[in-house]
């Protein structure tokens, strides 16, 4: 009898419910903490609760990996319903997540955790490919392993309006912060061997940085697989996000275009006002 597979990620890959039911993914919620109340991304809390929260209290939430039992209990589901289990999480440089989800899975005989090494939709590139690999009738083994090789040719990058929130949750100084409010610059943040680090920083309207940003990160590119591309934002303005989305379609590299707005656990980090666009390359990320 065939294999019957499912597909699993936690919150953070940031994709839109239209994808989550095209494909069928299982999405394991992470907790967020507002002042003394916990909530689940997706669930129960959105990025414009978090902006709100911060707007009165000046405070950001606090973010929080799914524990050992979370991931156990919500493996455990689907083994009983006689699947194999190919789970993705956000990048362990950056949580707990995926040595819980690990520990979990090591429970089980069929559940296969891939540490996406990366966040937002980068890991949602995975899932996606994933998705795609047991469509074309790979084991949910070959599947796991075959992302996890992917993962280092994810290209994933953001642009930043401001720096205030990764102040805030101490992933940046607050020299770094002064200096960029002073000359008025958008960093672009890129994630690389798992880290987000600063790559490119400009300077102007953030609108117009969206647009050279996006122009260079796509201009004369033939190393790219043209599957599909991202467009992932935090709460841009509609018409920002629409005019990104045709320049990117009007290079006519990807296949499909998607829009995705970032979840709770990446816009805790980055805030409003941030936009990137993912892809995969044909060649490592170094």
């Amino acid at each position: 009898m065939a294999e019957k597979i499912i597909i699993t990620s936690d919150s953070t890959t940031d994709l839109s419910p239209e994808l989550i039911e095209r494909y069928g993914i299982k999405i394991l919620p992470m907790s967020i903490t507002l002042g003394e109340t916990t909530f689940y991304d997706t669930v129960d809390i959105t990025p414009d609760d978090i902006y709100e929260y911060h707007r009165k209290f000046g405070e950001l939430p606090k973010t929080c990996a799914t524990n050992v039992g979370e991931c156990t209990d919500f493996f455990k589901q689907f083994v009983d319903d006689g699947y194999a289990v190919v789970h993705f999480t956000i990048s362990s440089e950056m949580s707990s997540t995926y040595n819980n989800s690990a520990i979990a899975a090591s429970e089980f005989d069929n559940v296969h955790v891939v540490d996406t090494r990366n966040l937002s939709t980068g890991g949602g590139l995975l899932v996606l490919a994933a998705c795609d690999m047991v469509k074309a009738g790979k084991s949910a083994k070959e599947t796991a392993e075959e992302c996890r090789e992917l993962a280092d040719f994810v290209d994933a990058s953001f642009v930043i309006d401001s720096l205030e929130y990764l102040y805030k949750g101490g992933r940046c100084s607050a020299l770094s912060v002064l200096g960029a409010n002073l000359l008025k610059l958008k960093p672009c943040i890129e994630v690389k061997c798992g880290k987000m680090g600063v790559g490119k920083k400009y300077r102007g309207k953030y609108a117009e940085v969206l647009k050279q940003y996006a122009e260079e990160r796509l201009e004369n590119r033939e190393d790219l697989v043209p599957t599909r591309a991202f467009v992932t934002h935090a709460g841009c303005e509609k018409a920002v996000v629409d005019s990104i989305v045709e320049l990117v379609k009007s290079k006519e590299i990807f296949d499909e275009v998607f829009v995705t707005r970032a979840g709770c656990t990446v816009s805790s980090h980055c805030g409003a006002n941030t936009l990137g666009v993912l892809f995969v390359r044909k060649s490592k990320v170094e």
